[in-house]
């Protein structure tokens, strides 16, 4: 338990022996500079005490501030119509620091993880009919963070991509590219207005012909559709390779159909009463679980739709063994997800949580305007072009600093710039500072091996870094529950921007004043180690020199 954790968990059990107190409140760690005047810890608690008490805030708080005390806690003041403002020891700052050097990364995570279980985190799951657009990098790299941070913690947490590779638009494929082939060959056969229209399918046609000939096209659509997949999803892993995201399971929908799956699932249904036939089609009753109609699970032809399939999908991953199911989808879904909760409903599966995360549009912007894309009509900028123009590292920042239900304008010519107006430029460079001022450093005697023995060094205006520091660990805990994971993004730059300021207005190596030096060298190391540690969840590089 933390020095934090400490305070707070003392200050909790003061409020409830004294007030009785149980509700939750605001007890914030202030880790922006222009709350530096109000204190090292702030909070609502006498706010919302007065409501219970029925009394005035303002004499709650005076009450507190004079009752409460801690040896971490060096003043409290009562501020504005009730807030209550917390001021550390020296001490405090020295313990917190001490902690965190010492510990290492260990400091960030949770003596147990929250959560016991297995997880299953689905996402991108891209149709194999075309290459990935630059869109798919949100999804896949909110997945991947959020998987990262999950395993981080302790968490039990595989990443998993469900290959669409049945139904309609695998035959469409199929077709597309056999057309494709026989207009390489000289045949005039025109593409249907309906069909995939990308250059991809071209480029596949001719690796097609040269690896089987022009006898190729004896074969069916059949034949063309398994073809265009494979080389489709082999594409698609290796961009996703390439962007630093690996899954542990590619699931395949066709097994859920060569293994009988859909047909169990569907009986299971069936016997609990969800299912009924209306006009040869079998329907599932999912208005009874708040869904607008009823959804069609098998059609009057016989076939079965995609919703038998997510039917399936959802009981097969609950019988492999997973207990909290997310999923990453794009902001069209929403009427999707109140589908799957139907069938979480359906199946009887409520004890096991599904939480779906919704991201919005991406838009490209280059040269100041808005970049148009359509993938019938074949002009796509792929995640590929995206990842070459800008490299692995700004990609991925740039997908991930916003929220994910907040509009994404992906800025080509912001990226490529090597400036601090670029984010990722200026965090690896703060990065690479720490690296350069540490090096120097050892070069003079007095100023080698830093340890913890130096936070006796520290002063007031370590603070806020220290604090800033300290601040990761409830950090990543509430991603895991929240699943924003834009805030990593977020406090890798204020982090970077913190020691930027500090490090301007700072001389941390002062020769003729060691002392000083030693307590600044100190936390230069822990803003090295935090950043090392971020910028590998983020999985974004850690250069040595810029």
């Amino acid at each position: 338990m933390n020095i934090i954790t400490q305070i707070h968990t003392a200050f909790t059990s003061y409020l409830r022996t004294t007030f009785g107190h149980t509700d939750s409140y605001l007890f914030t760690l202030n880790v922006d500079e222009k709350r530096q005047g109000f204190g090292d810890i702030s909070t609502n608690a006498a706010l919302l005490l007065a409501k219970q008490l029925k009394r005035k805030p303002i004499d709650i708080a005076h009450e507190i501030a004079k009752g409460f005390a801690h040896p971490c806690v060096a003043n409290i003041e009562a501020a504005g119509p009730g807030f209550l403002n917390l001021y550390f020891t020296p001490l405090t700052l020295q313990s917190l620091a001490t902690a965190i050097l010492q510990q290492g990364i260990t400091f960030f995570k949770p003596d147990d993880a929250d959560f016991k279980g297995k997880i299953c985190i689905e996402f991108v799951s891209a149709n194999p009919t075309g290459p990935l657009h630059f869109g798919h990098g949100r999804g896949g790299i909110i997945g991947d963070v959020l998987t990262t941070i999950f395993r981080f913690l302790g968490q039990n947490a595989d990443a998993e991509f469900y290959i669409n590779d049945a139904g309609a638009q695998i035959v469409k494929l199929g077709i597309s590219l056999k057309i494709r082939c026989q207009q390489l060959t000289g045949q005039n056969v025109p593409l249907p207005e309906d069909a995939y229209h990308g250059e991809y399918l071209v480029e596949l046609a001719h690796a097609c012909i040269a690896q089987y000939g022009t006898g190729v096209l004896a074969n069916s659509d059949t034949f063309f559709a398994g073809y265009a997949q494979t080389a489709l999803l082999e594409r698609i892993q290796k961009t996703l390779s390439n962007f630093g995201i690996h899954f542990n399971t590619w699931f395949s929908e066709k097994t859920l159909h060569e293994q009988g799956l859909i047909t169990h699932a569907l009986e299971t249904l069936q016997k609990r009463g969800y299912l009924y036939e209306q006009e040869g089609a079998l329907f599932f009753a999912s208005t009874r679980f708040g869904d607008d109609k009823d959804r069609v699970v098998r059609k009057s032809s016989g076939e079965l739709t995609y919703v038998a399939a997510d039917i399936a999908y959802m009981q097969n991953k609950i019988d492999r063994g997973y207990t909290k199911l997310i999923m990453i989808l794009g902001h069209d879904h929403h009427s999707y997800v109140t589908r799957l909760h139907t069938v979480q409903q359906a199946l009887g599966l409520t004890q096991y949580p599904l939480d779906v995360i919704l991201y919005q549009l991406v838009k490209m912007k280059e040269d100041g305007e808005l970049v148009r894309m359509s993938k019938r009509a074949g002009n796509i900028v792929t995640l590929d072009d995206v990842i070459e123009t800008v490299g692995r590292d700004v990609a991925r920042f740039f997908y991930l600093h916003k929220k994910a239900d907040a509009q994404l304008e992906f800025d080509i010519a912001l990226a490529l710039k090597h400036t601090d107006e670029n984010p990722v430029y200026y965090i690896q460079y703060a990065y690479v500072r720490t690296l350069s001022v540490l090096q120097k450093a050892a070069e003079h005697d007095g100023l080698k091996d830093i340890s913890s023995h130096d936070v006796i060094h520290l002063s007031a205006d370590e603070g806020l870094l220290i604090k800033k520091i300290a601040s990761l660990q409830t950090l990543l805990s509430d991603i895991s529950k929240n699943f924003q994971t834009y805030l990593l993004a977020q406090f890798t730059l204020e982090l970077a921007t913190i020691f930027h300021q500090y490090y301007s207005t700072h001389r941390v190596i002062n020769a003729d004043d060691i002392n000083t030096s030693r307590g600044r060298l100190l936390v230069t190391t822990l803003v090295r180690n935090t950043l090392d540690t971020v910028l590998q969840l983020l999985k974004i590089s850690r250069p040595e020199r810029m």
